[in-house]
């Protein structure tokens, strides 16, 4: 069990259950996003460095690999990732380099030595930084919605993390994850560490507590978006890492997907990757294990005038370690 206030680096992810501040949040939420432009914001950039596994498989099977494929293949070697243990894998690591080099294995060599760059940018990242769970920043964006046992719902769900985090702050309620990829269900989130402690509110004493993943009323649907047969039933319709995944052609059916199952009055929670150096610089490192479909990054204020231009109220909009954020309603 777990203390709130603990800080620890585990050997694969980091537990932090502190609640004092500073959280990570940068709030742009006084944006007039009504008179903002295209021409003052500039458009996405887009990640374009494929991995080696897409483009071997376009060239022997003459097609491209679908969008469904793509994400399939991005979960399995993504979820590989959260598996390692960066500083013991970088050890023998090294020590392989060692063998091949005086083996004169180069081509071995060099291979090893990329691992061992993926290893410690995956490790500052994650182990380091904490910026892909980043559980202070997505609890300082997530607070103050005002949901009493709220009925969730997550699109693209992979490994659930937020909305467990946002059933941990607001318990009680109903949480639904969506992901057509079966792998998501059994190992994404089948295999998310269950003593992953999440830092939430006590509806017994109205203080803090600490919840993990298996006292959530959790349901795992594998569908399409497209066919789920919910109506406009949820509180909270949340995606994480969603919209960037569409063109501007497409834009507005994933904003879509959030307000088409909103109660009225509901809140949508969309977050992307930011744009941002080390963001780049991330997905240019990390392109065999992650770029295997479209893929953009926004600036905070980017995100805000798509979901604008397809008509959500931004009430709440900012940015955390690698994340935009924004809290929404539709006007």
């Amino acid at each position: 069990m777990h203390r709130i206030g603990e800080f620890e680096r585990t050997p694969t992810h980091v537990v932090d259950t502190r609640d004092a501040p500073p959280d990570v949040f940068l709030d742009h939420g006084a944006t007039d996003w009504a008179r903002l432009t295209w021409r003052q914001v500039g458009r996405p950039y887009r990640v374009e460095r494929w991995a080696e596994e897409k483009r071997e498989f376009e060239r022997t099977q003459g097609r491209a690999l679908s969008v469904k494929e793509g994400w399939e293949r991005f979960n399995r070697s993504f979820h590989e990732l959260f598996l390692k243990e960066p500083a013991a894998e970088g050890r023998e690591g090294r020590r392989r380099l060692l063998r091949q080099l005086a083996a004169a294995k180069v081509r071995r060599a060099a291979e090893t030595v990329e691992e061992l760059v993926q290893l410690a940018v995956w490790n500052r990242v994650h182990r380091v930084e904490d910026a892909v769970w980043d559980p202070r920043g997505k609890r300082a964006l997530f607070e103050g919605l005002g949901q009493r046992r709220p009925r969730v719902l997550f699109l693209g769900a992979a490994d659930g993390y937020e909305a467990m985090q946002l059933a941990a702050m607001y318990p009680g309620g109903e949480v639904v994850l969506v992901d057509y990829d079966e792998f998501c269900r059994t190992d994404r989130f089948g295999r998310f560490p269950e003593r992953y402690p999440f830092l939430g509110a006590d509806p017994a004493t109205g203080g803090k507590r600490i919840w993990y993943r298996e006292e959530m009323p959790i349901h795992f649907e594998v569908a399409d978006i497209r066919d789920l047969g919910f109506g406009p039933e949820f509180d909270i319709v949340v995606s994480v890492g969603l919209v960037e995944h569409f063109d501007d052609a497409h834009k507005p059916e994933a904003f879509d997907f959030h307000r088409k199952f909103l109660k009225p009055g509901g809140t949508a929670v969309i977050t992307t990757p930011r744009d941002q150096w080390r963001g780049r610089a991330f997905y240019t490192i990390m392109a065999d294990r992650m770029n295997f479909g479209y893929r953009e990054l926004m600036t905070v204020r980017q995100l805000g005038l798509y979901a604008w231009e397809n008509g959500f109220r931004i009430e709440r909009a900012g940015v955390i370690k690698a994340h935009n954020g924004l809290v929404c309603r539709v006007r």
